[in-house]
């Protein structure tokens, strides 16, 4: 599975109320709660992702409360994968679980700039910023993981698997 996007660069430790403050909790609907993805630390972000972009971060992204409507907001905004240095557990799986393409990549916030263009094989684990024309190994997903993101999320997976 290939992602391609415009890199939004975020640093380390944004947690799950920077990424969906709390007070949207009570939305249900995926499209509403996108209009308020990481809307404290960039008012503009949900124009900027409405055509399609990878979010690139620092260390511990999605830190703080196991919200599932966090990746849900991203994912709808128009986040095509987040790639960082490292991932709260909580956040890593609920992104698995929504089909929302989620990769490690140690050196990933030094290397890409704000705006780059790239490239996210989830298959080989690679990321290539095709600005500057160089490749990082990210940590490789296993199969039954990937599987799920494929599948668009952990209920379509579930479904697609009861129909065989």
């Amino acid at each position: 599975m290939i992602v391609t996007g415009t890199a939004i660069k975020l640093g380390d430790n944004i947690d799950t109320d920077v990424i969906l403050p709390g007070k949207y909790l009570p939305l249900t609907d995926p499209a509403d709660l996108s209009k308020h993805a990481l809307e404290g630390l960039d008012s503009t972000f949900t124009e900027k992702a409405r055509v399609g972009v990878i979010v690139v971060a620092g260390r511990n992204f999605g830190c703080g409360s196991s919200r599932e409507q966090a990746p849900i907001a991203l994912k709808y905004a128009g986040v095509k994968a987040v790639v960082a240095e490292s991932f709260a557990r909580i956040f890593f799986r609920n992104s698995v679980n929504i089909g929302l393409p989620i990769l490690e990549c140690k050196g990933i916030a030094q290397a890409v700039k704000e705006g780059d263009n790239i490239k996210v094989d989830l298959s080989l684990g690679s990321v290539v910023d095709e600005t500057q024309g160089i490749s990082l190994e990210a940590t490789h997903l296993p199969d039954f993981l990937l599987e799920i993101i494929i599948d668009g999320g952990l209920i379509e997976h579930l479904i697609k698997k009861g129909s065989k």
